[in-house]
């Protein structure tokens, strides 16, 4: 047997145990979602809900509209944060004043808090305008269901919860692009997650919702501990946990609203993702290339037809089982199934840039990796945090 023969059944080989821990993961997500949910928290407690924002993004006016559609009677506040007063967003933020004259809605234009991360220098800036002990952050490209704020501070109220984060399927908002960015976020990106849940692999903070009180924030140093981390929301979860305090995560399903319009963007968008979990877990991500079931075995049909063409066939119907299973949760389909492997294959060619990339682009701006899981901006230079 020749080398390009070994290595192509070694390939379908590794497609095969691939396939099988998808078969895993559809378990762990079916799970997940059967648990049965928290008890719903006090409907009367004071919130603030945080929202930095950038750009006029797709359906943004609707997304932040769902925070105020909530099944809540208590003091409910939103900030909606953007760098300067020029920004697209603030129309927007002031047209939603306008659409709900009676919410308690503010608007914060920087400038922004020092360090590479503009998020969190946004989310900064605007601490000084949030009026309540509950603080509950989420992107801007997050929409929610009437239940939950309920749900989110049922999870709070827990014994030991020092914070609250969900996970989220996508949904496409600008064509082709967004949609296979939102197959990846549903159809690989959740069952991943309910996988590490499942094994006690992690406990993640995600962007989708950190939900903590005041001063719980205050004792992990302030979101000023985060200026130069791109992984804020990772770094916010270990910093909790060495508190002695637990992350829970309710079982619902945000939506994450994709909004790539381009090859560029989704490339951009995927890398980035993927050299930030290298940054925080090298040899982990390193080892995950082993999930990526389809596109291992699609290399292996021209080095050996027949083992490609059977591991192909098993990952295929097994993706398809955990594609299926995550939309039904969602309630709504992701993107056509034929998207399926294009989805993967793009999202294994980030894995493997990403064991080389150094630098990202968050946003227009390009970042460079740093130690310790910083990073550093062209126009900034890395803070002495710890």
């Amino acid at each position: 047997m020749s080398l390009v023969e070994w290595t192509g059944y070694a390939l379908a080989a590794l497609a095969l145990i691939g396939a099988v821990y998808q078969a895993i993961s559809l378990a762990a997500v079916r799970r997940f979602f059967a648990a049965r949910p928290t008890p719903h928290g006090r409907k009367t407690e004071a919130v603030t809900l945080l929202k930095p924002l950038h750009g006029a993004e797709p359906r943004l006016a609707e997304n932040l509209s769902t925070f105020l559609a909530q099944d809540y009677t208590g003091p409910l506040q939103m900030v909606c944060g953007t760098g300067n007063a020029l920004d697209s967003a603030v129309p927007i933020v002031e047209a939603l004043r306008r659409a709900h004259p009676s919410a308690d809605i503010a608007l914060t234009t920087g400038p922004l808090g020092p360090g590479s991360n503009a998020k969190i220098g946004n989310l900064i800036a605007m601490m000084p305008a949030a009026k309540h002990d509950i603080l509950i952050m989420s992107d801007s490209d997050m929409a929610v269901g009437p239940d939950y704020l309920a749900a989110i501070l049922g999870a709070l109220q827990q014994p030991g919860v020092g914070a609250v984060s969900c996970l989220y399927a996508g949904r496409g908002d600008a064509g082709l692009w967004s949609r296979i960015n939102a197959a990846i976020i549903s159809w690989s990106t959740a069952p991943k997650i309910a996988m590490s849940l499942a094994t006690g692999m992690a406990q993640p903070c995600m962007g989708s919702t950190i939900a903590l009180r005041r001063e719980t924030l205050e004792r992990i140093g302030g979101f000023e501990a985060f200026a130069d981390v791109l992984a804020d929301d990772y770094a916010i979860g270990e910093a909790i946990a060495a508190l002695g305090l637990t992350v829970a995560i309710p079982p619902i399903l945000l939506t994450h609203a994709c909004r790539e319009e381009s090859l560029r963007d989704l490339w951009r968008q995927q890398l980035r993702w993927a050299v930030t979990i290298r940054g925080l877990a090298p040899l982990r991500h390193l080892g995950s290339g082993i999930v990526f079931s389809l596109p291992l075995a699609l290399v292996a049909i021209p080095l050996a037809p027949l083992a490609g063409l059977a591991a192909t066939v098993m990952a295929f119907v097994i993706r398809l089982s955990v594609a299926h299973s995550l939309d039904r949760i969602a309630g709504r389909r992701t993107a056509p199934l034929w998207l399926l492997p294009v989805a993967d294959c793009i999202e294994f060619a980030a894995f493997l840039a990403s064991l080389i990339a150094r630098t990202i682009d968050w946003r227009g701006r390009s970042l460079t990796m740093a130690p310790n899981r910083r990073t550093i901006a062209p126009d900034h230079t890395q803070s002495e945090l710890p």
